[in-house]
């Protein structure tokens, strides 16, 4: 029986054990030896991190061929409108690939979300609001640079869940343990 560990990765964190530079590390937040990371979430990007001890597992969590969706809420800076997400939901060409088609909708701020440290920048001129994308892939920086292509960069990226598992109320830095 796999361990599958499900951790609401808090901002400035790494999807690895060992820290670098100004990010912290997994390992100061969870002391579970034999588990690592299936997939990467950057560490300016907060949310589901999914780690397990078992390979062919870790392997069908993180393989883009197995076409598991990731569930992501993006604010972005400006308003777009239902309209202006219709790019996502065809693919967009980010230039060294296209992405697939994404489900892609304006949604209400996530509830209970809470709050990041540090902040994201603040600027009284400029609105922002919030989207739910859901893709099957998982490039570098994918969400991120969709965002942008289509005029609403991100300013702050939460992963809401991975296939069937998803955060279920847990806050930054926690984590709960599942048998598979």
């Amino acid at each position: 029986m796999a361990r599958l560990i499900l951790f609401n990765k808090p901002y400035g964190v790494l999807s690895q054990f060992t820290p670098e530079g100004r990010w912290q590390g997994l390992r100061d937040h969870l002391a579970l030896p034999g588990v690592y990371a299936a997939g990467r979430l950057d560490a300016d990007s907060e949310g589901l991190l999914i780690l397990t001890d078992d390979g062919p597992t870790q392997a069908r969590i993180a393989d883009p061929r197995h076409k598991l969706p990731k569930t992501y809420w993006a604010q972005v800076e400006g308003a777009p409108a239902d309209a202006d997400l219709e790019p996502l939901r065809r693919g967009v060409d980010l230039g060294d690939f296209v992405t697939r088609p994404a489900g892609a909708r304006i949604i209400a701020e996530p509830p209970s979300l809470w709050p990041r440290n540090p902040p994201i920048r603040f600027r009284a001129n400029i609105p922002t609001a919030w989207i739910e994308l859901v893709i099957a892939e998982g490039k570098n920086r994918q969400v991120r640079r969709m965002t942008a292509k289509v005029g609403f960069p991100t300013l702050r990226l939460i992963r809401a869940a991975v296939g069937e598992w998803n955060l279920n109320g847990l806050q930054p830095g926690q984590w709960k343990e599942l048998h598979v």
